[in-house]
């Protein structure tokens, strides 16, 4: 049995759970034998209710991580305080539902709606006292073009939420966390947000005079107005500027000229899917949401750019530096950063580990990726992925690892940072701490 805030879980079969959602399907019809579906501390997880109709039911306090929830309608049902994180609900159904208290961290709520739910702060049962402490969840979940009309959600954390055309007039937001959400093309007319936390979100599209003078914190925002130098703004056309570096490549800098695309917003080229930029500056460069796919960037020089959302998939990024950068969210399954041997095998030449020091890797995937050597000295790698990655000889000192998954990874050699006021992670083959 699992403990979810000291009261003891029950579990339940996926057939078990059909039956409930029988009865109450009967229940909704007025048939006779129909029974209302009321669970309460049920552990779900990995079950699933896509498509089913399951509106006022009651749901409290219970364990739903990692199920098919996917077109379901929960239309003024109550799931009090229950844990959805990792859950499917693509176009779900939430609209004047009971969602006080809940934890849906990194879920797929894509077209979700959640028209006039309740989002406030709720609390379980401990001890026998009450904690009202506990503000809703969203944290790194996908929002994209999601309904919050009309929902109360004051305090309600969405820090790393993916909320590109998410439709949130006339919600209450006041003092929601909304730091580092990418709200491209938000719709937030009418929205309460006072007081609310925009530090390093994604604002492209959307109308700022509805946030100045609410005490909004925007600080570091990306906004239509401070996106950086447009690719036209460059000295010479791109195209160009990629051949000079070629040869500045060819010639060992004889010739030519090295490719610097610092503080360059790189997203109306939309894709580098495939194209060779071995060894280029770009520090403070914005290439958030584009496909980089298989993309040669080895050596490479890429601090404090944003990463955000990108396809760098199977990338060859041996010996680049990526320290402070954002990468949260970044797909960079099988990508190569290992080390790149500087020079032709004789005693000057040297190892250039791939350097990730303090950069933001929060739920970014890097499944099967090569990462020998690499360096996440005092990094942000909450929640990410990195099962089966060869993190041999890595340096992990300081870094956050609160929820990073390690599964089948290979970490001989790597330095890992033990320290009672650090979040607690797991190694390959330990027990759960």
């Amino acid at each position: 049995m699992r403990q979810y805030e000291e009261n003891r879980l029950v579990t339940i079969s996926q057939d078990q759970l059909d039956a409930m959602v029988e009865l109450h399907n009967r229940f909704l019809e007025g048939r006779l034998g129909g029974r209302r579906a009321h669970l309460t501390n049920t552990d779900l997880t990995g079950l699933s209710l896509r498509s089913k109709n399951l509106r006022q039911a009651n749901f409290m306090g219970c364990i739903m991580e990692r199920m098919d929830l996917s077109h379901t309608s929960f239309q003024e049902a109550s799931l009090y305080a229950c844990d959805l994180s990792n859950s499917n609900l693509f176009k779900t159904v939430f609209t004047r539902s009971d969602l006080r208290g809940a934890r849906i961290e990194n879920a797929n709520l894509e077209g979700a709606d959640l028209e006039s739910a309740d989002l406030r702060v709720g609390g379980l049962a401990r001890n026998g006292n009450f904690d009202t402490g506990r503000v809703v969840n969203f944290r790194g979940a996908n929002l994209s073009g999601a309904k919050l009309t009309g929902s109360m959600a004051s305090n309600a954390d969405f820090s790393d939420a993916m909320m590109a055309g998410v439709n949130i007039s006339r919600a209450d937001l006041r003092g929601a966390k909304l730091e580092g959400a990418n709200l491209t093309n938000a719709e937030i007319k009418g929205a309460q947000l006072s007081g609310a936390v925009m530090k390093s979100a994604i604002l492209v599209g959307v109308e700022l005079k509805e946030l100045k003078g609410k005490g909004v914190d925007f600080s570091d925002a990306i906004t239509d107005e401070n996106i950086g130098t447009s690719i036209a703004a460059l000295a010479e056309p791109l195209p160009k500027l990629i051949e000079k570096h070629r040869m500045w490549l060819r010639t060992v800098g004889e010739t030519g000229q090295q490719l610097d695309l610092s503080d360059v917003d790189m997203r109306q080229l939309g894709t580098l899917k495939l194209e060779k930029m071995t060894a280029v500056r770009a520090v403070r460069t914005k290439f958030f949401g584009m496909n980089l796919y298989k993309v040669e960037l080895q050596s490479a020089v890429l601090d404090e750019s944003d990463f955000r959302n990108c396809d760098m998939e199977g990338a060859d990024l041996r010996g680049s530096s990526f320290k402070e950068a954002n990468l949260s969210h970044a797909k960079m399954n099988s990508a190569n950063c290992s080390s790149l041997l500087i020079g032709t095998g004789g005693p000057m030449s040297r190892f250039h580990p791939c350097d990730f020091s303090k950069a933001r890797l929060r739920y970014a995937e890097l499944k099967g990726a090569q990462m020998k050597n690499a360096v996440f000295r005092g990094a942000d790698l909450s929640y990410a992925d990195l099962s089966d990655c060869d993190l041999r000889d890595a340096d992990f000192t300081g870094a956050i690892l609160e929820g990073t998954i390690l599964d089948g990874a290979v970490t001989d050699g790597a330095v890992f940072e033990r320290d009672r006021n650090r979040p607690v992670f797991r190694l390959p083959g330990e027990g759960k701490n």
